[in-house]
């Protein structure tokens, strides 16, 4: 799945900015094919961003179903000839295209690319209209799960097991692009190193021909120098005196894949590839060779007002803190992040453990949220409906995903229930499927709280344990002695029962900045930084630990509910980026640290 770019034989137009909006409050939008109009609205929406907290109207913040959005779009007058493309990053969750009167393309599932060739209804040099309906449902067959009500007076409610906001719309760019009749389709590499002698395995799919032309790979280092060259759309390229793709040294070289007829040039495809390896090896995870420790956060895509809206300088910003506090590494929870993202951890050595939008399979959590607890892996609950949406979630994520060296973990869901009946069955198969779309990374799943050691059902089926807990918040609240003891037990009994790498992926309390207290109350700053402390402690004890993430990164919003006041307020930073003291401490350990283990064996 390459991303469009600008080269000798492609062009893109960016098509972010403002398009008429509308919210299709009766559900009659597809009926009355508003797409064969222009939108019958006074607003306006600008993309990329969620809708949902733009507009002063708690009708639109509260919407359950579709959004409309409408623009003219002008084709280049010189992309005649050319095969002519329309491209959305994401359209959460689900969305339709329409190029004037015609449906071109369908995806369901937020956070992923889907793209179309419009060249037979479009033509060079003149305007078509642009329609893209969203539709922010969440149904049990979806990924993430939800369910639907309607109240009494026929409003639809929306009500999900995951503990972030539900934001919606068009979150991430849209391209217009071109690209040869011939063209290169999809490029896979895969990296080693034997001493001082880099490989790249490559394999270059190409769309279009007539099996008569050639296909050439020039790898380049940093400077642009050919490192390596070969006449064949599959091989092994040997990079002399390589330079390694480090976490926090990143080096990237250039791979070029280049189609020819005779001396012409076709399409031409440049992909940035990191020489790295990737090993699980006893209880150490190794990034090449060498033992790695991660340090770092469980993050959201949360910005005040663009919501889950990409935006590169509060990307930057973010990278920055990141910087600052000293993190190596970071978790795309609960669901893949904008490219730019992934490309940005590339470029500056921040490792990445990427994670589906697979959240909220635990049926269970009905009861935490304020509803009935369920059994998970029954009909109409988590099943084959919900198995069907997650493999395309997994697959989608590997063939986007599948080249940044940055990627070192696939998670395939969060905090599933692991300890019922029928949670081998269910995710036995959706470990292998990762596997066989790529077996060079090591496959986990985030468990929760609830499945210690004794109950848990699947840790042997993933190459790591990843663990959310939270001794001394929702248990042993406000006793962090007792919360000690019992986390320590609980780390050595994985240990014991597996002897596999450990990160702890989701730790912390709530705290509310501002509030001081002197016997470390919860909620108090002063708690946030004992807790941390306390647990860092433990890491330190226990051998097999291999990293530790902190929940979250920064306040994020949040469904309505008794438990969360203006949203989850775990961040070490606030909503809009200011520092909770925590940040502090968290910066003096892990710089120290420098992604290596710190044993120490007492109390």
């Amino acid at each position: 799945m390459l991303k469009p770019q600008a080269s000798e034989t492609r062009e893109l137009v960016n098509l972010d900015g403002l398009y008429r909006f509308k919210v299709d409050f009766d559900r009659s939008g597809h009926r009355d094919e508003w797409f064969k109009a222009p939108l019958a609205t006074a607003l306006e929406m600008g993309v990329p961003a969620s809708y949902n907290d733009v507009f002063p109207d708690k009708a639109i913040r509260d919407h359950v179903g579709y959004v409309w959005y409408q623009r003219n779009v002008r084709v280049p007058r010189g992309w005649a000839g050319e095969r002519i493309h329309i491209r959305l990053d994401s359209a959460t969750h689900e969305g339709m295209v329409w190029v004037d009167d015609t449906l071109v393309a369908r995806h369901a599932g937020g956070y992923m690319p889907f793209s179309a060739d419009i060249t037979d209804h479009v033509t060079p040099g003149q305007e078509f209209r642009l329609t893209i309906s969203v539709n922010n449902e969440l149904t049990q067959g979806t990924i993430p799960p939800g369910t639907i009500t309607v109240t009494g007076d026929g409003r639809r409610q929306q009500s999900y097991l995951h503990d972030f906001y539900n934001y919606a719309g068009l979150h991430r760019s849209v391209w217009l692009f071109s690209t040869p009749a011939v063209r290169v389709d999809d490029i896979t590499v895969v990296t080693g190193f034997d001493g001082s002698t880099g490989s790249v395995d490559y394999t270059i799919a190409t769309a279009g021909g007539t099996g008569s032309e050639t296909v050439t790979v020039i790898l380049r280092d940093a400077d642009g120098a050919e490192a390596a060259r070969a006449d064949a759309a599959g091989g092994t390229l040997a990079i002399a005196d390589v330079v390694l793709w480090k976490p926090g040294a990143a080096y990237l070289y250039s791979l070029t894949a280049e189609i020819r007829d005779g001396g012409r040039l076709l399409d031409s495809y440049t992909l940035p590839v990191g020489v790295r390896t990737v090993e699980v090896r006893g209880k150490e995870f190794l990034i090449n060779g060498e033992p790695f420790y991660f340090t770092g956060f469980g993050m959201h895509e949360d910005h005040v007002g663009i919501g889950k809206g990409h935006s590169d300088a509060q990307m930057v910003n973010d990278f920055q803190l990141l910087d600052w506090v000293g993190a190596n590494s970071f978790r795309t929870s609960h669901y893949p992040y904008a490219e730019e993202v992934m490309e940005f951890a590339d470029r500056h050595g921040i490792v990445v453990i990427d994670e589906t939008a697979a959240v909220g399979l635990h049926l269970g959590f009905g009861a935490v949220f304020g509803g009935i607890a369920k059994k998970t892996y029954v009909e109409g609950g988590v099943d084959a409906n919900t198995a069907a949406s997650h493999r395309q979630a997994i697959a989608e994520l590997v063939a986007r995903d599948k080249n940044h060296p940055s990627v070192v973990i696939w998670s395939i869901a969060n905090e599933p229930n692991g300890s019922e009946e029928g949670a081998r069955e269910y995710f036995a198969p959706l470990a292998e499927l990762t596997r066989q779309l790529d077996p060079t990374r090591p496959v986990g799943y985030v468990n929760v709280m609830f499945d210690t050691p004794d109950k848990e059902l699947l840790g042997d089926l993933f190459d790591v344990i990843m663990l959310n807990r939270y001794y001394g918040w929702y248990l042993n609240n406000g006793d962090l002695e007792t919360a000690e003891q019992v986390l320590e037990k609980e780390l050595r009994g994985w240990e014991a029962k597996y002897g596999k790498p450990m990160i702890m992926t989701e730790y912390g309390p709530d705290t509310m900045p501002g509030f001081h207290s002197i016997y470390e109350q919860p909620w108090s700053e002063e708690y946030q930084a004992a807790f941390l402390a306390m647990y860092h402690r433990v890491f330190d004890r226990v051998d097999a630990m291999v990293g530790e993430q902190v929940w979250n990164f920064a306040d994020f919003q949040t469904s309505n509910g008794i438990m969360r006041v203006d949203g989850n307020k775990k961040g070490v930073f606030t909503r809009d980026r200011r520092p909770k003291p925590a940040a502090y401490a968290l910066r003096q350990r892990w710089t120290a640290l420098a992604g290596t283990k710190t044993i120490t064996t007492g109390a």
